[in-house]
């Protein structure tokens, strides 16, 4: 028993000093792509909407996103919108990644965001820029 407890005590160290990421992707592939390519790495949460998003946001705060443009309902620039509104989460680092490829949305996600990632992309692209950014 002792030694389990243990390795659960450093299990859930480890998970606790991990940083969190929130994925904002109406594409269920793109969400499960990030989450297995990163999951040892960090601790990840997907969500499919805007909407979503900032209901996740009521109880977990995450230390960077990684969010989609062309999503329904709410976009992704009124998401990165509503977030630079907010005092609380204005400064959360943002990483847009898009099937986009135009220079307008490429220069316009430059500027709302931290970086732009085109889809389709590598996990190891996805964890360069983040590790950049973190």
């Amino acid at each position: 028993m002792g030694i389990y407890l243990n390795i659960m005590i450093m299990y859930k160290l480890v998970r606790w000093e991990m940083k969190k990421i929130i994925i904002v992707d109406d594409e269920p592939d793109v969400i499960y792509s990030i989450k297995e390519g990163l999951k040892n790495d960090f601790e990840i949460i997907g969500v499919n909407s805007g909407k979503h998003f900032f209901q996740t946001l009521e109880s977990n705060i995450p230390d960077i996103i990684l969010l989609d443009i062309m999503m329904p309902e709410m976009n992704g620039w009124q998401v990165i919108k509503r977030l630079k509104e907010s005092e609380r989460l204005k400064n959360i680092p943002v990483i847009i990644i898009s099937a986009r490829t135009d220079k307008i949305a490429k220069k316009a996600g430059n500027f709302y965001a931290d970086d732009y990632i085109e889809k389709p992309f590598t996990i190891k692209n996805v964890k360069e820029k983040i590790n950049k950014i973190l």
